[in-house]
């Protein structure tokens, strides 16, 4: 980053969840780069540890955010170490194929508790501390959040729970000054695929099928998505809430 670009999140905190690989590494990054400290969350030391030596302003923590008390752990370790929190970043998700022949009870129950109840449990640990930064949330959601995916309904039907938080929390914090929004990424460059499960062949054939539809001609990098996360977070942007931004270079138009 260069000397001339505004920090506009210098001296804030940030919490990102999910920060070990794909999206929540890259915002991580770009978060530090701005100028916030910044908490990344996640199960696997290793991976969060190549973050934290993307930037000097990351600090990590392995945590696994569905486990009981792990909200308030993770929001006590950011304000412990900072004295604040301005930003609470719902990227941790896991996706899932699951057609209806095939439903699992197990399937579900772990698709919500990730995508879901982690999130809401986090906003609810952090939310004392955002009133008073005038903080925000961000939570991380999909196209699928909003448009049909035959074979994965259940994983489409979490995004879209979360796109409703997103709305009805907007609507419930604005008089007290948080802001909440979502960004929804088409198919992006991360390992979600494979860490849901699926071959290596099978994700090569997704992807290709993905690229083939996808108007810009190329799935989505990280950093694509990272960027946006950034700018709906900016503490500059206090009119923007309750927005679901769609970052898929055009795939909802085909």
């Amino acid at each position: 980053m260069s000397s001339s670009t505004p920090l506009h999140f210098s001296d804030r905190v940030a919490i990102v969840t999910g920060a070990g690989s794909g999206i929540g590494q890259a915002t991580a990054i770009a978060l530090a780069a701005s100028g916030a400290h910044v908490l990344g969350v996640g199960r696997r030391q290793e991976a969060l540890e190549e973050t934290a030596r993307a930037h000097s302003n990351i600090a990590v923590l392995s945590s696994d955010v569905c486990e009981e008390g792990a909200a308030d752990k993770i929001v006590s370790t950011a304000v412990e170490r900072w004295g604040r929190l301005d930003l609470l970043v719902n990227n941790a998700g896991i996706a899932a194929l699951m057609p209806l022949a095939e439903t699992d009870r197990a399937v579900i129950t772990n698709l919500f508790e990730l995508n879901v109840t982690a999130p809401s449990l986090l906003a609810h640990a952090a939310l004392p501390h955002l009133r008073d930064s005038s903080g925000s949330i961000v939570n991380v959601s999909s196209t699928y959040g909003h448009r049909p995916l035959a074979g994965g309904a259940h994983y489409a039907a979490t995004k879209s729970a979360l796109e409703q938080l997103t709305r009805s929390w907007a609507l419930e914090l604005a008089p007290e000054g948080v802001r909440v929004n979502a960004i929804a990424p088409g198919p992006t460059a991360t390992d979600v695929l494979t860490a849901a499960g699926l071959p290596e062949d099978t994700v090569t054939q997704i992807r290709a099928g993905e690229r083939e539809r996808i108007p810009t001609g190329r799935l989505g990098a990280p950093k694509d998505i990272a960027d946006w996360i950034v700018r709906i977070a900016d503490p500059q942007g206090t009119y923007v809430t309750g927005q679901i931004l769609t970052i898929d270079g055009g795939l909802e138009l085909s």
